[in-house]
């Protein structure tokens, strides 16, 4: 007699495996947000203690958008390899689009910080506006801004799973039929 598995096990195998595709997205999306993280840490700081010493959110928006660049490459082939659904020119712009607004939303808090809570050197002195700025910039800055682009990459950067695997493979299938036409 043949022994069929209960229709709940099928689905959780079925949900799992997207779950660990998901899974798998999201540590490859945090790997290239930690080396983009990286980036804009030493560009930051190597802007903010050198030419824009006065200019402290110039300094991290020059940052972020150098990391933006660099995360869009690594975005495209490794975090999200087979997402898409678009042509590369839409697609990358809407990936600048969906990081300026990420920008704008990591400045916010070292703004405050800067220019509503007065948190500057001439008022708390350089170590306590060093570590505001770390803070609410490096951190809690870049927290929300990497909470908006997860959201926001999967949404509208590349709003199609498997869309590359499935283009891949019609090619493939075309080159073949193409090769056999040929014979």
């Amino acid at each position: 007699m043949l022994r069929t598995a209960p229709s709940s096990f099928v689905d959780g195998v079925a949900t799992g495996g997207a779950r660990t595709g998901k899974r798998r997205e999201l540590l490859r999306f945090a790997t290239v947000g930690l080396a983009a993280f990286g980036l804009t840490l030493g560009v930051n700081y190597g802007l903010k203690l050198t030419v824009l010493q006065e200019k402290p959110v110039t300094a991290l928006a020059i940052a972020t958008v150098m990391a933006t660049a660099f995360a869009y490459l690594l975005s495209r082939r490794w975090s999200f390899p087979t997402r898409g659904g678009r042509r590369r020119l839409p697609e990358a712009a809407l990936f600048f689009v969906v990081n300026a607004i990420a920008v704008t939303i990591t400045l916010c808090p070292p703004l405050i910080s800067r220019y509503v809570l007065r948190l500057e050197a001439s008022e708390i002195g350089f170590l306590a506006q060093e570590i505001a700025d770390f803070v609410s910039g490096m951190l809690l800055g870049t927290a929300a801004g990497s909470a908006f682009r997860w959201w926001g990459y999967r949404r509208w950067v590349f709003p199609v799973a498997d869309a590359r695997q499935a283009s891949a493979g019609r090619s493939r299938s075309a080159r073949s039929a193409s090769s056999i036409r040929s014979r």
